[in-house]
Order: structure tokens, then C-alpha cells, then sequence
């Protein structure tokens, strides 16, 4: 009885074994070694094929490219506005050194290209002119000087502390603002950019080129102080755009501000 049990179940494993091997013929999932190879090497062919199809478009499109001159020029993207330190929720309490610290680092560190030292590399601009240099035969352009001490009280050079050891923080912007309620102090005067600064011809070609900068200093008062302010600047000029409500952050930044005594 035994015996006459164990032969079904014998005959079930058998053939599940043949399905995948066959040792009589020897093929292996229903194909011989042969088949196998050719199937292998069709599959490595065309992988192949395929890996060397995208390598060359990728070397005609950049043989297209220029590092120096974008390949489209028909517009040019409305600027957006950012300020150091880099935080839109600035709280400190002036009287203790550790709490306003981080702020005082953030700017010493981006300030650095900044130094005189290094803005020496560059030209001595011509003010209220644009720096044009379409025609030159070096595609490497020439930088316009923005010295560090041109930020004056904001510096960082004759307050180590930009202001916030005596609660009249420094923020740096890259544009120019527009009133507000807050006494404020602009570096340079009047928080304008020069044109000397434009056009901007990309990383590659004006490798030395920094950003020009404004400063304000917040010239905020006891009454000022243990509420939190909020603050709004805005890029102004021809055809910039300061005011879609899709986009807070284009052409404009809000940021709050507390001082704690």
C-alpha cells in the first residue's frame, strides 16, 4: 500500500525537475545552451547599441552648447530677492552674545569675497554706466569692484557684531526696498545698485563677479524691541515684476524680526 502510494507523488517531482532541466537533452528552462548564448549575446548587442545611440546625442547636443553664451537668450527670467542671514524668522536677545551669534557668523562668512583683497582682482567702474563687453575678444569678462567697505556701518569691519550687540541689526540685501514704518539705514545710500554691475555674463565668462549688495541697518528703538516685526523689500526698476501673488518670493522677501532686551 505504502508503495502503491508514493509513486504519483514520485512522478509529480520528476516532472517538475524536467521543466526546468532536462538531462536527457539537456536544456535548461526549455532551452539548450545554444539557445541560451544567442539569446545572451542578442541582449548585449543591443544594450549596447542602445548605450552607444545616448552617448553620441549627448556629445553632438553638448558639441551645441556653448559655456559662455546660452543657447537661448529670447527671455530672461525676472529676479528673485533674498537677504543674509540667510532666515526669513530672525529672534535674538541683544544682550546675550551666544543668541545673535549665528546671525553675526553667517554674515562675517558670506562677506568674505567681499574683502577689499579680493574685489582688488577687478575694475574700478565708471559709476551710472552699464559694463558692457559684447565685443571683446576674451570670453572671460571683467568684474566691477564691490568692496566690502562699501556697506559702511554694515561691514562688519568697524562693528564686528553688524549691529546686533547694541539691537540695530544689519540684513543684506541684493536689491533695493521700498518704505517702511521701521527707521531703516541704507548702504550704499539710498539702497540703489549701480548699472556698472550689469549685464551679468554667467559663471563661466565672469568668474569674478559678485553680486552687488545692499545693506540695511534696522534702526529699531525701545519701543521696538520684545515684538516681532515684519518686514517686506521689494526689487524696484523697469519691467521688473514685484507684486504676483503666485510667487511671494519673486522680486520681493517678507521676513520677521524680534529683538529681545
Amino acid at each position: 500500500m505504502a508503495s502503491t502510494e508514493n509513486k504519483p507523488a514520485n512522478k509529480e517531482n520528476t516532472s517538475n525537475w524536467n521543466s526546468i532541466f532536462n538531462p536527457r537533452t539537456g536544456e535548461l528552462l526549455g532551452r539548450t545552451a545554444s539557445s541560451w548564448a544567442l539569446i545572451l549575446l542578442f541582449y548585449l548587442v543591443f544594450y549596447c547599441f542602445l548605450a552607444g545611440m545616448f552617448a553620441l546625442t549627448m556629445w553632438v547636443l553638448l558639441l551645441s552648447l556653448d559655456d559662455y553664451v546660452p543657447r537661448y537668450r529670447d527671455r530672461v527670467p525676472f529676479p528673485g530677492l533674498v537677504i543674509r542671514p540667510e532666515s526669513l524668522d530672525i529672534t535674538f536677545n541683544k544682550s546675550d552674545p551666544l543668541k545673535y551669534a549665528q546671525y553675526v557668523q553667517h554674515l562675517e562668512s558670506f562677506l568674505q569675497r567681499y574683502n577689499d583683497t579680493e574685489q582688488e582682482k577687478n575694475e574700478d567702474c565708471n559709476r551710472g554706466e552699464y559694463f558692457l563687453q559684447d565685443n571683446t575678444e576674451d570670453m572671460a569678462k571683467k568684474a566691477c569692484r564691490f568692496k566690502r567697505s562699501f556697506l559702511s556701518l554694515c561691514s562688519g569691519l568697524s562693528d564686528t557684531n553688524f549691529g546686533y550687540s547694541e539691537g540695530k541689526p544689519c540684513v543684506l540685501l541684493k536689491m533695493n526696498r521700498k518704505d517702511s514704518p521701521i527707521s531703516m539705514q541704507y548702504f550704499p545710500s539710498e539702497g540703489r545698485i549701480d548699472k556698472m554691475y550689469f549685464p551679468y555674463y554667467g559663471k563661466k565668462a565672469h568668474e569674478n563677479y559678485t553680486q552687488p549688495l545692499v545693506a540695511v541697518k534696522l534702526l529699531l528703538t525701545r519701543e521696538d524691541y520684545n515684538k516681532e516685526l515684519s518686514v517686506e523689500c521689494r526689487v524696484e526698476g523697469s519691467d521688473l515684476r514685484n507684486n504676483d501673488d503666485r510667487d511671494k518670493f519673486l522680486g520681493r522677501v517678507t521676513f520677521r524680526i524680534k529683538v529681545v532686551e
